[in-house]
């Protein structure tokens, strides 16, 4: 019974009746820092639920998307992405407790690299708090989740958990969303989020 509560609170988005070559409605499409942000639906004949994803192909210090309508405290958020190319990065995260684009949580996996890693960013600046190697493949579909209650997060890539973390910079609700980092060109689809 749980379970099925739990469920029902999921929110899902798949951007599949979303008008392609703009920003989706709904979102803040912006980043931090300097740059700019290229935030689109596209088509793309690889999405796990077909036939549109988001994509990111601009250029900015950190990109990233809020949903507007969102403000978890104790919940998840969890999306499947593909990071397409990128001579300094090629990752895919996501946010939560959001205040605005300058102050939130952020999990990303990095293909570059491979490796999972867990920040928070204060009136811009991010800070690197914890790190796992994990094989991270570019061009491929991957899941990336977090799980946050109270001050305790577990962040999962793939099905497997990569890190535990506990802190309380962000103890408010906030915005849930997607992020990437520098010229990183990443697709993403079925976004989730809801409450525990």
């Amino acid at each position: 019974m749980a379970v099925a509560a739990m469920g029902a609170l999921a929110d899902t988005n798949n951007f599949d009746k979303i008008k392609t070559g703009a920003p989706p409605p709904g979102w803040t499409a912006t980043n931090t820092g300097a740059g700019e942000a290229k935030w689109t639906i596209e088509q793309d004949d690889t999405a796990p639920s077909k036939p549109n994803v988001l994509k990111q192909s601009g250029k900015a210090k950190y990109p990233v998307c809020l949903k507007d309508d969102t403000s978890l405290k104790d919940g998840f958020v969890e999306v499947k992405f593909k990071p397409v190319s990128g001579k300094e990065d090629q990752t895919g995260g996501v946010v939560w407790r959001a205040r605005d684009s300058d102050n939130y949580y952020v999990a990303r996996a990095n293909a570059l690299e491979d490796n999972v890693t867990i920040y928070y960013t204060v009136q811009g600046k991010r800070t690197e708090k914890k790190r796992t190697g994990m094989k991270v493949a570019s061009n491929q579909w991957h899941t990336l989740r977090v799980d946050f209650t109270g001050s305790h997060f577990t962040v999962t890539f793939d099905g497997q958990k990569a890190i535990e973390w506990e802190d309380e910079t962000f103890k408010d609700a906030g915005k849930v969303g997607v992020w990437t980092k520098a010229d990183s060109v990443t697709l993403f689809d079925d976004f989730r989020c809801g409450e525990k």
